[in-house]
C-alpha cells in the first residue's frame, strides 16, 4: 500500500474537477486530481456541438475544445493527476485530515489530504426511475449513452427514435439523430414546459421540424427483441396519465433524457447533509459541505445547465480549500441560512457569512415573465424578462451589499415586477 500526502485532493476529472485542481495549484497548494477514466475531460469529451466556454473563455467552443483547454490548464498548473484511479472510500480522521482510499493500476493508494474537493458529476435518470412500464427489449438508451455511441464510437443506435424527456442532452441528441439521417418521431415531455434551454428547443427541435409533445408521458414500451412502439398519453395537472388519451408511436429506439441526479453517495457516506431539492450536498458560500474541509462543485453539487458554471464552482471550491488549509475555515455559527422564497425551487449555496461576496445559483418552480429576482434583506433586485425551470438563475451578491447589514438569514424570491 502506497501513501501520498497533499494539501488538496480533487475527486473527478470533469470540468469542475479540472478547474478546482488547477486553481488550487495556482494558489500555491499541492493538489492531486483523481479520475477513474483513462483520460481527463468528463462529459464534454463526447460533445462535438458548440455552446461551451462563452463565459469562461469568451468564445463559443465545442465540448472537446473546451475540455482540451482545461486539460492544458491542469498541465500548466503543476497539479498531479491520477488516471484509472477508482475512489473506494474516504475516511475523515480529523478536522483537517482526510484519507482517500484509491484503487489504481499500481495498487492501493492512500491519499492523505487536508481538504477534499468532490467533483464527481451527476448520473442520468434511467427508464426504471420514471415509471415507464412494459417490455425491456433492446433499443432503450439514456441520452448520454446515445451521445457516447454516436460521437465517440460512430455507432447509430437506431433509425426511428422517440425521446422521453426534454433535457438539454435529449434535445441535442434529437438534432444529432436528425443530422445522421434518423427520424425523430417525437420528444415527449411530462411537464407543460420544456426541460432544456430555450435556445436548444429552437435550434434542435424547431429548426429540424421535430415535434415536442408537452404534458405527455410515455407510459409503456412494447417490443420483442427490439423496441417496436411506445404508448403515449396526455397527463393532467397532477402529472398522471388521463384515461382515453393513449396513442401509439412506432419506433425502434427509445432515448431517455429525464434529467440528472448528483453523484452524492460518497458524500452521504462521509456524513454530509444532502438537500432533497438539489440531490447534492448542503454547502456554504465557499461550497464547503457540513463535513469540515470537504467541498463540492459542478454537477455533484447541483445540476448546472452551463458547463461554465461548473468551472466557476470548481474555482470557488479551490479558494475555499485554500482558506481551510491556511486557517481551518469559519465556525458554523457564522453562517446564515439562505431561504427559498416565492417561486424558488432550489438555491445554492445554502448558507452565507456576509464576510465576502457570494454567487447564488437557483431554479424557479414555474415559468414567469417580467419578474424581479430579489434579496430583500440586502435590497438587491434584478429584472428578468423571463424565468424558466430549465434555466438556472445566477445572482451575484457583492461584498459591499453586506456592509452594515445585521443578517439573520437571506431570502431569495421571484416576484412580479411592480
Amino acid at each position: 500500500m502506497i501513501e501520498r500526502s497533499f494539501d488538496v485532493a480533487v475527486i473527478g476529472g470533469g470540468p469542475a474537477g479540472m478547474a478546482a485542481a488547477a486553481k488550487a495549484a495556482e494558489l500555491g497548494l499541492s493538489a492531486v486530481l483523481i479520475e477513474s477514466r483513462d483520460l481527463l475531460g468528463g462529459v464534454p469529451l463526447q460533445c462535438i456541438h458548440p455552446g461551451f466556454g462563452l463565459h469562461v473563455f469568451g468564445e463559443d467552443l465545442t465540448g472537446t475544445q473546451f475540455a482540451y483547454r482545461l486539460i492544458e490548464r491542469v498541465e500548466r498548473s503543476g497539479a498531479e493527476v491520477m488516471l484509472r484511479a477508482h475512489v473506494h472510500s474516504v475516511e475523515v480522521e480529523a478536522h483537517d485530515e482526510k484519507v482517500v482510499n484509491v484503487v489504481a493500476p499500481g495498487g492501493v493508494v492512500r491519499v492523505r489530504c487536508r481538504a477534499l474537493i468532490y467533483a464527481a458529476g451527476a448520473r442520468e435518470r434511467t427508464i426504471f426511475e420514471i415509471g415507464v412500464v412494459g417490455d425491456r427489449p433492446a433499443g432503450i438508451f439514456t441520452a448520454g449513452e446515445a451521445q457516447l455511441l454516436m460521437d465517440l464510437y460512430g455507432v447509430l443506435p437506431g433509425r426511428e427514435v422517440v425521446i422521453v424527456g426534454s433535457g438539454d442532452v435529449g434535445l441535442i441528441m434529437a438534432r444529432r439523430f436528425a443530422l445522421e439521417g434518423a427520424r425523430v418521431k417525437a420528444v415527449v415531455e411530462i411537464m407543460p414546459w420544456p426541460g432544456g434551454l430555450m435556445r436548444n428547443v429552437v435550434q434542435c427541435l424547431h429548426d429540424f421540424g421535430i415535434p415536442l409533445l408537452l404534458s405527455h408521458a410515455v407510459v409503456r414500451v412494447a417490443g420483442r427483441g427490439r423496441v417496436e412502439r411506445v404508448v403515449v398519453a396526455r397527463v393532467g395537472e397532477d402529472l398522471r396519465p388521463l384515461p382515453g388519451t393513449e396513442f401509439e408511436i412506432p419506433c425502434d429506439t427509445v432515448v431517455v433524457a429525464a434529467g440528472l441526479r448528483p453523484n452524492a453517495d460518497l458524500l452521504e457516506r462521509m456524513g454530509a447533509a444532502i438537500d432533497p431539492a438539489t440531490g447534492g450536498p448542503v454547502v456554504n458560500e465557499l461550497l464547503e459541505t457540513t463535513v469540515p474541509g470537504v467541498f463540492a462543485a459542478g454537477n455533484a453539487l447541483v445540476v448546472n445547465d452551463l458547463v461554465d458554471y461548473a468551472v466557476e464552482q470548481g474555482e470557488r471550491a479551490a479558494e475555499g480549500a485554500k482558506l481551510f488549509v491556511e486557517g481551518g475555515g469559519l465556525p458554523a455559527a457564522d453562517w446564515k441560512p439562505v431561504a427559498r422564497g416565492r417561486n424558488v425551487r432550489l438555491a445554492v449555496p445554502h448558507y452565507v457569512s456576509g464576510e465576502r461576496g457570494a454567487v447564488v445559483y437557483a431554479r424557479v418552480e414555474r415559468p414567469e415573465r417580467n419578474v424581479l429576482i430579489r434579496v430583500p434583506e440586502l435590497g438587491l433586485r434584478r429584472f428578468a424578462v423571463a424565468v424558466r425551470p430549465a434555466e438556472m438563475v445566477r445572482l451575484e451578491l457583492p461584498r459591499s451589499a453586506f456592509e452594515g447589514v445585521e443578517l439573520e438569514r437571506l431570502t431569495l424570491e421571484v416576484v412580479p415586477r411592480e
